[in-house]
């Protein structure tokens, strides 16, 4: 690999985890703006002035808010993510299961939506402004337009409550055969589907037909190949880079834009666990969870980066 490439992945790091440093200096202060009183929260409106003032200081909320930060990500950099407040659990012990809940719901929605994407947008583009076009974009911008949470419950109404073909509610647990698993996630699965496939086909189209106004595809055309054959090795191979950064800024959102879905389906995931605790007003918690989905948001958006920079002919092969 160059030195022009290693240079350019080198500062596109430096600055993802510069980014998170950020984040978690704004996570941490977002939190800590919260109206309320932590620990008025967590011994109740009965409480003494006197009990009230001890958790405070067990709790370390009388130190300086520079303090608890260096503290906190001294912790998170050790593995540390603290501990609830409301139920006195590990966190991190309490987000292990939680967080592989949401990549295998993540994880099966990819599965179906990268490769549907891509081959709807090759479609798209090999029968451009004819019918098939015209329905698969009609369809993409119809898709788009609806909100998360209304798909949500389309899906529910229909499979799950007019024709009860799938639960309603996605309840997992471990030891859970796989079937029986697959069955409980599929509603919010097709939901998370739903709401990424447009976008992600949309784009590879565009990105497609950027390319074929190339002189290159021209010469392609007037060497008698047809045009499945040029999209499929000339202009597609050409389109990767921005169909890569479509496809991780996608796979991100279905990581991180969870939080509606499991909330809607009752999914024992990291969406649902932070809703719970925000509404509890459990500070380590939203911290925690926060700079988990930050960390996956920007790595992803790194991975992207690298991808299209070592994909670009012009940075692998160098005049």
């Amino acid at each position: 690999m160059s030195s022009p490439i290693l240079k350019l992945i080198a500062q596109r790091v430096a600055l993802g985890l510069l980014l998170l440093l950020a984040v978690s200096v704004l996570i941490f202060a977002g939190t800590q703006i919260l109206p309320g009183d932590v620990a008025q929260s967590i011994l109740g409106q009965s409480a003494t002035p006197q009990a009230l003032a001890n958790l405070r200081e067990e709790l370390g909320l009388n130190a300086p808010a520079y303090v608890r930060y260096f503290r906190w990500l001294g912790g998170v950099l050790t593995g540390d993510l603290g501990t609830a407040l409301s139920s006195r659990q590990d966190i991190a012990t309490a987000i292990g299961g939680r967080l592989w809940n949401t990549l295998f719901l993540a994880f099966w929605a990819a599965i179906v939506s990268i490769p549907l994407a891509i081959i709807l947008g090759l479609l798209a583009v090999r029968y451009r402004n004819g019918w098939i076009d015209k329905t698969i974009s009609g369809l993409a911008l119809a898709s788009t337009s609806l909100p998360e949470f209304f798909v949500g419950y389309l899906l529910v109404y229909f499979f799950a409550v007019k024709w009860q073909i799938f639960p309603g509610i996605s309840t997992v647990y471990d030891g859970m055969p796989f079937l029986e698993r697959m069955k409980a996630i599929a509603l919010p699965a097709t939901a998370l589907t739903l709401v990424v496939l447009a976008h992600m086909m949309r784009m590879t189209r565009a990105a497609i037909l950027n390319v074929m106004q190339s002189a290159y595809i021209e010469t392609a055309e007037l060497k008698g190949l047809s045009p499945f054959e040029i999209i499929r090795k000339h202009a597609f191979p050409n389109a990767i880079a921005p169909v890569i950064n479509v496809v991780m800024l996608n796979l991100a959102f279905l990581i991180v834009g969870v939080v509606v879905i499991e909330v809607i389906f009752v999914y024992p995931g990291m969406g649902q666990y932070l809703v719970d605790h925000v509404a509890k007003r459990d500070v380590p918690v939203v911290q925690a969870v926060g700079l988990i989905f930050a960390a996956v948001y920007i790595g992803l958006n790194i991975i992207a980066d690298i991808a299209a920079i070592v994909a670009n002919p012009r940075l692998r092969h160098p005049k």
